[in-house]
């Protein structure tokens, strides 16, 4: 790889750890071809971007970028693929289900909305971190539940008021 490639490929890599607020890093070294294929497959299905890098034009990359990446470019050893995703929690999903099959892909790190994960025994918290719009249905859902309890509490007990009056009155 010539020094333009390999500045091409850095300034594509910033451009994408600069688009992107979630980003896992793996390790899926061993896989056979059928096993990275279906690996890949089921990226597409759950809308996660996969590629392999080389970990010093990542390394690089993670320096030009604006994001402070902290101990996570120290995790660059080995084979390295890159896992970005709209949602935080749906590559550490992915992994733990693929990981149902098959030992790999490790967790190396993660880089979700500034914080730092390193090492796969974050894989059980990544996977229980809630989106942005979770949070929301969640904080609406607790917002609109006292006015429902006051608007059936009036309800019911407009019913009762009134069977109670006709009772009185029949009596």
């Amino acid at each position: 790889m010539t020094r333009e490639e390999k500045a091409t490929v850095i300034e594509d890599l910033t451009a994408q750890l600069a688009d992107n607020s979630n980003i896992y890093l793996a390790d899926i070294s061993g896989l056979d071809a059928v096993t990275t294929s279906n690996l890949r497959r089921a990226c597409f299905k759950a809308n996660v971007k996969l590629a392999v890098v080389k970990n010093t034009l990542l390394a690089k990359a993670m320096e030009a970028s604006d994001k402070e990446f902290g101990e996570l470019p120290e995790v660059l050893k080995g084979n390295t693929s890159l896992m970005f995703s709209e949602t935080g929690n749906a590559p550490a999903k992915l992994i733990k289900n693929f990981r149902k099959k098959s030992d790999k892909p490790l967790l190396k790190g993660a880089f979700i909305e500034e914080a730092v994960y390193i090492g796969d025994e974050n894989l059980d918290s990544l996977v229980t971190i809630k989106s942005k719009e979770e949070v929301i249905g969640d904080i609406i859902g607790l917002l609109q539940s006292p006015a429902k309890n006051v608007i059936s509490g009036l309800k019911s007990g407009g019913g009762k008021l009134a069977g109670i009056l006709k009772t009185l009155s029949e009596r």
